[in-house]
């Protein structure tokens, strides 16, 4: 006499209810976004504590994004780039993507003009944060709002 194997067969029911399963929640749009807090944790995590002053960072956003995958971004930091008195690092961050810090950017003395272009996804409507940090630890930012009519970022 054999001893019993335990079974190892699946239930064609139960293997066709669980693929059923799968395949609906595979269509149920799984949108994960930051909260604000999240954006000001990601600065805070990135600069400290340090004040950010408003003034002397100029973005350039398209005011309707057709489609959130691309949308265009340049940013402009008043600065002269010398020895004394250069931009360090730029920093895009944003309150509902699922990351919250878009993209840095490292700059020096040497790079001659304190502006980068890129593009950036953006998971729906709402207003990006840049903050530069200074050759002196001082920290410049500005704001800017762009309306997304096909957003990006949506996991699902």
């Amino acid at each position: 006499m054999k001893p019993e194997q335990p079974s190892t067969d699946i239930d064609r029911r139960a293997f066709l209810v669980g693929g059923m399963g799968l395949a609906v929640a595979s269509f149920l749009p799984l949108s994960t976004k930051a909260a604000p807090a999240d954006m000001q944790a990601a600065v805070k995590e990135l600069f400290g504590d340090r004040p950010l002053q408003e003034g002397g960072v100029t973005i350039t956003i398209p005011p309707i994004a057709e489609n959130g995958y691309s949308v265009p971004l340049t940013i402009d930091v008043d600065s002269p780039m010398t020895p004394e008195d250069y931009v360090k690092k730029i920093a895009v961050f944003s309150p509902r993507n699922p990351i919250p810090n878009l993209v840095q950017f490292t700059l020096g003395p040497r790079t001659g003009l304190a502006r980068v272009s890129t593009r950036i996804r953006l998971a729906g409507t709402q207003k990006i944060l840049v903050v530069a940090e200074m050759s002196d630890g001082t920290l410049k930012s500005a704001a800017a709002e762009t309306m997304v009519t096909v957003a990006a970022c949506i996991i699902g």
